[in-house]
């Protein structure tokens, strides 16, 4: 078997962020499902996988730059997700509501869907905003105070919530779940295409709920395939000083 086929999704997409549009094409989940190999996820949709491997190939013979976010210190990372993407949820989340609410009042007679589609956006916003508290209180401290340790040469203190990995794992099942209500967003939605019949505001909505899961893909790909395992290695790795 092509040993390609054999790489991590969610491995290979942390060195090239580029392959996630090959992923993103063929439907394939890369961040919350990020961990399993090339070969399953295909056999899993009855996809043929060198055709992915192909399209792979090709986005390798690219030029061009992707932001490398396996080099950058924890630190670093911790603050970018949270001034970049969490930011992105809370502004984007005021912005989209009251467009959901007026396309439900003026075609959800039309499109019934729509009211469906709102109930699980506002459903995922507030677990989202519950969920980023709960990193930004109590996991992203705990990394900084990681990294700092390390670069001091001191040893750290084990939080409350015990292990990195207890909190991890419930980080990791909340973002299974909202990647697994924007999949239904996305269906519900015709994968995010307007009808003949929308106006202006449709289209716009319609866009925004596209680009914010395109935002929360980044988002959990960048924490479940970079920030997480690397911070699990390095609580290890401070422990047994």
């Amino acid at each position: 078997m092509n040993t390609l086929q054999e790489q991590i999704i969610g491995e290979l997409v942390a060195k090239d962020y580029r392959t996630a549009s090959v992923f993103k094409k063929y439907r394939i989940d890369f961040c919350c499902q990020g961990n399993t190999t090339i070969h399953d996820a295909c056999e899993k949709k009855s996809i043929d996988a060198g055709i992915v491997l192909k399209d792979l190939d090709e986005v390798a013979r690219e030029k061009g730059s992707t932001i490398d976010y396996q080099t950058w210190p924890l630190d670093l990372l911790v603050d970018y997700i949270v001034k970049k993407h969490h930011r992105y949820v809370e502004e984007k989340s005021v912005e989209i509501k009251p467009y959901l609410n007026k396309i439900c009042e003026v075609h959800g007679e039309r499109h019934p869907e729509l009211f469906e589609i709102n109930a699980l956006f506002n459903d995922s916003v507030g677990v989202l905003a519950q969920h980023m508290k709960k990193e930004e209180l109590d996991l992203f401290p705990y990394i900084q105070k990681m990294v700092q340790a390390k670069h001091e040469g001191t040893k750290i203190v084990v939080p409350g919530f015990g292990s990195i990995e207890n909190l991890i794992r419930i980080m990791e099942e909340e973002h299974t779940i909202e990647g697994d209500r924007f999949r239904k967003i996305e269906e519900l939605s015709n994968h995010y295409t307007t009808p003949v019949d929308a106006c202006n505001t449709y289209r716009v909505t319609i866009a925004l709920l596209k680009e914010f899961e395109e935002d929360l893909h980044l988002h959990i790909h960048l924490e479940n395939n970079i920030l997480f395992p690397k911070s699990i290695k390095l609580e290890k790795e401070l422990i047994s000083y």
